[in-house]
């Protein structure tokens, strides 16, 4: 009797950089494990239901899961949420990191970093920074930045996603934010908007010639949207490091490498140990940002 196929539940939309990546590793994975995966998507509130049916999933490794910066969020964003993010959730890997670029509408006369806090200083309440939502990570990518910065007099204006907010940032409705650098590159390269600093340590290999923040004066400044493989907690060890093993192979593999790369992907695969411990951090991390916010979800 063949095997029954392994669920991946994606609790976000098709085609979004999640989705992308589940199926890049899912097909590798599939192919290392001997054993077919299919993916679930189950979009909506954030990703709150769908990490609920991982959550809520047999412990027999019958189904995995591929969460998002979001997952450590949630929990201070919405006021109540049905499962514990750090108790019902087993980190596998934190597969890799999403590096952010903060880009200007380039009708701004700002050219760096420093620039913008400057005018941001000089005309307070003028400037509105855009967000693919309440407690996004470009809504708390752009908290941190003012944090950083001293503190910044700027109007938040939070949409329903990251393609909406791009076009009105095209559109100058509003003048800064944060994007990923792959959704921002196309537009950076055409001089519709002006990329002054990404956001990681590092910086980033679709955009070498834009210094880091931390470059530019923001000394600790560091902030990265990521990706982790994940299962319902209380799988076997032996299970979990099979798949640790198993999705670190995947990851050497051409074909995965590849495939991330075209998200703008920095590639980390961590041990569940260490994953574990990411998850914590960033969790602290972003409980602070989105107190400091005001953020709030019903």
């Amino acid at each position: 009797m063949a095997q029954k196929p392994i669920r991946m539940i994606v609790p976000l939309s098709p085609g979004s950089t999640v989705d992308v990546v589940a199926r890049v590793m899912g097909n590798q994975l599939s192919k290392n494990l001997g054993h077919t995966i299919v993916i679930e998507n189950y979009a909506g509130a954030g990703g709150v239901p769908g990490t609920g049916q991982i959550a809520r999933a047999p412990k027999d490794g019958s189904v995995l899961g591929m969460v998002s910066s979001n997952h450590v969020i949630n929990p201070s964003i919405y006021k109540s949420i049905p499962f514990d993010a750090m108790k019902d959730i087993t980190p596998i890997t934190i597969l890799g990191t999403v590096p952010m670029v903060l880009v200007v509408n380039p009708s701004l006369p700002v050219k760096d970093v420093q620039g913008l806090i400057a005018l941001a200083k000089a005309k307070p309440a003028t400037l509105n920074y855009g967000s693919a939502g309440n407690g996004s990570v470009p809504h708390l990518a752009a908290e941190l930045f003012s944090s950083e910065a001293g503190g910044l007099d700027v109007r938040h204006v939070p949409y329903k996603g990251s393609g909406p907010m791009t076009t009105d940032l095209l559109g100058n409705q509003v003048q800064f934010g944060f994007l990923s650098v792959t959704v921002a590159a196309p537009h950076i390269k055409t001089g519709k908007l002006r990329a002054l600093g990404v956001s990681t340590p590092a910086r980033s290999a679709h955009l070498p010639g834009v210094p880091t923040l931390a470059e530019q004066g923001l000394p600790h400044y560091s902030f990265d949207a990521w990706i982790a493989l994940v299962a319902p907690a209380g799988l076997p060890p032996a299970m979990m490091s099979n798949y640790y093993e198993k999705s670190k192979a995947a990851l050497a593999s051409k074909e995965v490498q590849d495939g991330l790369a075209t998200q703008g992907i920095v590639i980390i695969g961590n041990t569940p140990d260490k994953a574990a411990a990411f998850f914590q951090s960033e969790l602290v991390k972003h409980a602070k940002l989105v107190k400091q916010s005001g953020a709030s979800l019903e």
